[in-house]
Formats: C-alpha cells, sequence, structure tokens
C-alpha cells in the first residue's frame, strides 16, 4: 500500500465520512453523524480486510485528518473538519 496522503482509497473514505450515515449501515450503540464509523465498515465499504482499513484509517489519524473515540470496545473515526479545511488552504497557497 503506496504511504501517500493523495490515494484514491483514503479520498474516498474522505468523502465517505462527510456523510457516515448515507455511506454506511446504522450501527446499534453510536450515532455515526456525531461519533463517526468503526473500522468494520469501512473494511466492508472498501471490500479489503480489516487491517488494510486501519491501515489507511491510521494513516489518515495520524495526519490529523481524522478523529477518533472510543465507546465500549470499538474506536470511531470522524472528519475534523478544522484540519481539513487547513490542508485544504495550504495547498490552495502553494504549500
Amino acid at each position: 500500500m503506496p504511504r501517500t496522503p493523495v490515494h484514491g482509497t483514503r479520498l474516498d473514505i474522505l468523502e465517505w465520512l462527510k456523510d457516515p450515515v448515507a455511506h454506511f449501515p446504522s450501527q446499534r450503540h453510536v450515532d455515526a453523524a456525531e461519533h463517526g464509523v468503526h473500522v468494520g465498515l469501512v473494511a466492508e465499504r472498501l471490500g479489503v480486510p480489516r487491517r488494510v482499513a486501519a491501515r489507511h484509517l491510521g494513516l489518515l489519524t495520524a495526519l490529523g485528518l481524522l478523529r477518533t473515540s472510543r465507546i465500549r470496545r470499538r474506536t470511531y473515526y470522524r472528519r475534523d473538519e478544522v484540519r481539513i479545511a487547513e490542508v485544504a488552504r495550504m495547498f490552495e497557497k502553494g504549500w
């Protein structure tokens, strides 16, 4: 897997997490719009093993583009809109 932040799969994940309710099935204990989605749902949507999805989510989290929250025994991922806007502004300025 390429270690570049601009990877089609990662861009897809970021796009899906803009509106997780529309792109992922409902979760039993968590509101996807508020807390995000867990790695299993992302893996299912991508059609890849959980560990592959976890690596994509881990890189996006390390870049600060996603925020995490632990509920029960799962980690949920959601977009960090402030950080995404900052990164977008940096690219608009020519870095």
